[in-house]
């Protein structure tokens, strides 16, 4: 009878630290499917983080613009494509154009010096640029003498001056008028949005937060868009005083050519 009370005691003492063991197993368990399911959480924030930035801009972008209204901000983005077209154009017209002067003005004095009137303005020919352009009319008037040959250097100076400011004047156009059509579109919006409060019969809070916020984005895209075109303005006009000065420096300096070639 002992050894039976002894047996079931030891049975119970091993199903009871049997069952204990087993709690503790799946309690490890469970802690380590939390951690899994923690670490899968925090390797998906950082893919959401790595996300790119540019993708949330290009989107925040797309609803501020939705949320402004197609009517003046459809003007206003039409001015900031017609603008930088112009601009794109003059800042490749105006590369195109830029020559080096002081080996073109070495290259027409060594060919004056050698073939005559003729060769010099054969090298002009070879050479793009509004410089070899005024070389060529200089030299083209040479003969008739070397004041002749100035009035038409300082004659077709100014024609090339033109071309290299041609639609320079659009582009400030649109600089101008960008922020005046965002500010309209501001006024409307605001008028809009008394006219809901008046509608509504009630000075609610959201009523007016949303009609004001609306508005406001006319103006703010319109500064964006004159922001970015007055810096390529900036630029194109930079770049037009360069080819300037070096046309009228390299204008004397082909007077200064004549002048010993007829000595």
């Amino acid at each position: 009878m002992k050894r039976i009370l002894s047996l079931l005691v030891v049975t119970a003492v091993f199903l009871s630290n049997f069952g204990l063991y087993a709690q503790d197993e799946s309690a490890m368990q469970e802690e380590v499917v939390q951690e899994e399911v923690m670490q899968e959480q925090v390797m998906q924030e950082e893919v959401m983080d790595e996300e790119p930035a540019e993708a949330n801009f290009t989107q925040e972008l797309k609803n501020r613009f939705i949320e402004g209204g197609p009517g003046f901000m459809g003007i206003v983005l039409a001015c900031l494509i017609f603008g930088l077209a112009i601009a794109i154009e003059r800042i490749i017209y105006l590369n195109l154009a830029t020559t080096n002067t002081q080996k073109l003005t070495e290259d027409v004095e060594s060919a004056l010096k050698s073939g005559g009137t003729e060769a010099a303005k054969e090298v002009c020919r070879n050479t793009s640029g509004p410089v070899a352009s005024i070389f060529y009319q200089g030299l083209d008037r040479a003969d008739d003498g070397v004041e002749s040959a100035e009035k038409a250097v300082v004659a077709y100076g100014g024609v090339q001056m033109g071309q290299l400011e041609k639609n320079v004047s659009w582009i400030s156009l649109f600089i101008a008028l960008a922020p005046m059509l965002g500010f309209m579109g501001t006024v409307i919006g605001m008028i809009q949005a008394f006219d809901k409060i008046q509608a509504a019969g009630d000075m609610q809070p959201s009523l007016v937060a949303g009609g004001i916020k609306v508005a406001l984005l006319t103006t703010v895209f319109g500064l964006v868009v004159a922001i970015i075109l007055q810096i390529f303005y900036n630029y194109i006009i930079a770049k037009i005083d360069s080819i300037v000065n070096d046309m009228e420096d390299a204008s004397i300096t082909l007077i200064d050519i004549l002048v010993a070639h007829k000595k």
